[in-house]
This record gives structure tokens, sequence and C-alpha cells, in this order.
């Protein structure tokens, strides 16, 4: 045993370590996922994270550490999102056809989010710092972590609220609008991109290119009209 902790002190020294770590961690999970045909309850963001959490814990490895290694599959995010624009471009002519449409449920979308997660923070009896946390809880991090530092939450519970949402709603989003008979792929993308941001896209990705295109819109729109506008309901309402 104490061989094995020597050679894992020297090991995790590496940056390299835990980048293998995660890229292990997704293809163990999404092997999971195609294995078991698409069942929800393995989304191999799910899995993934729960496999990292796991060892972090048995190892006594401290998020600093390990990030020193996931960072550069942090830095790909920005590549990522980028490429959404693939799609997007492929469907122009369907998103200019139904832009009405989709601006305007873009901002009901929007401000039924970020209020429906305030009513029901505080009817549930959390302090304000939580509700503020909670608040921008369906757009991407990066955004999500700023709108909850200026309206008074903590960005790091934000974080989290924000990936716990994403999760969800790439695990049960398209089940959902399955049983809801919604069978458009520009709404399924739109409702996605606009409740699960980047994860939920990325399911929508899976569904089709209309999808996926739309949920790009989405996500990308959601974030700027969050930024906007939630700060000015913040002080509105309290």
């Amino acid at each position: 045993m104490s061989d094995f902790t020597e050679i894992w002190v020297y090991l995790s020294s590496s940056p390299l370590l835990h980048l293998t770590l995660t890229l292990i961690a997704y293809q163990i999970g999404d092997w999971a996922y195609k294995r078991s045909g698409g069942l929800a309850v393995l989304n191999p963001v799910l899995l993934a994270v729960a496999m990292l959490v796991a060892v972090l814990l048995i190892t006594d490895t401290d998020y600093g550490t390990f990030f020193e290694g996931a960072k550069f599959v942090h830095f790909l995010l920005g590549p990522a999102t980028v490429a959404l624009a693939i799609p997007l471009y492929n469907q122009l002519e369907q998103v200019k056809r139904s832009l009405p449409a989709l601006l305007s449920s873009l901002a009901l979308g929007s401000a039924t989010g970020a209020l429906s997660a305030i009513g029901i923070a505080w009817a549930l009896g959390a302090g304000p710092t939580v509700v503020a946390s909670i608040a921008p809880k369906s757009v991407t991090v990066a955004i999500a972590m700023g709108v909850s530092a200026e309206i008074g939450g903590l960005p790091s519970l934000t974080a989290m609220l924000v990936l716990l949402t994403g999760i969800t709603g790439a695990m049960f989003g398209p089940a959902l609008l399955h049983l809801l008979c919604v069978r458009d792929s520009r709404a399924k993308g739109l409702a996605l991109g606009a409740a699960s941001h980047g994860i939920g896209t990325a399911r929508a990705v899976q569904i089709d290119e209309t999808a996926g295109a739309f949920s790009g819109i989405a996500m990308g729109l959601n974030g700027l009209l969050t930024a906007a506008m939630l700060p000015l309901i913040w002080r509105w309402l309290f």
C-alpha cells in the first residue's frame, strides 16, 4: 500500500495524470451510455463527474491540483462553442424564417427559467444568497458566475447548480419533450439550449443538425438576455 501511495504522489505531480483521468472517465461514461442504448440516467457527463469526484475523494486530491491537468479540456470549451456555428450556418434559412417565434420564445423562456428558480427557492425558505446563486442556473457557467456575483450570489455554488441543470436537462429533456408531443426539431433545440445551456446543446446535436443549430442559438441568446436582464429584475424584486 505504501508503494502505491508513493507512486500516486509521484504521478499526481504531473498535470497529464488528471487530463488522462478526465478523458478515461468520459470514455467509460460514453461506452456505458451507448451500451445501454442511450439510457438517460447513464449520461456520459454525469458518469464522468461521479467517477472523477470519487477518485479525488479517495486520493485526497484538491480541486486546484486536478484542474492543473483538466484545464486543457476546459480550454477546448471555446473552440467547441465556436464550432456550433457550423450547424447554424447550415440551417441559416430555417433560422431566418423562424426568427420572430425564436426571439419571442427565448424571451419568455429566459424569464421563466430565472423567475421560476427564484420563486421555488424562495418558497422553500432559501436565503437571499442562495436564491441569487440559483437564479442564473440555466446559462453557461462563465456568464452565470458573473451574474451571480453581481446580484450577491456565490459563484462557486452557481457553477455547481449550472452543471446539475445541464446534466438534468440532457438526461430528461428529450424524454419530456417527447411526452409533451413536441416533434419539431427547432422547438426541441430551443428548449434544450435555453434550459440546459452547453450540455443540453450537446444532447440536441445528437438529435439532428437542426436541433443542434437552434439549441446553439438558444444557449447564446439566453446567456445574453440573462446577463442583461437578471440584474435589473433582481433589483426590482428585492
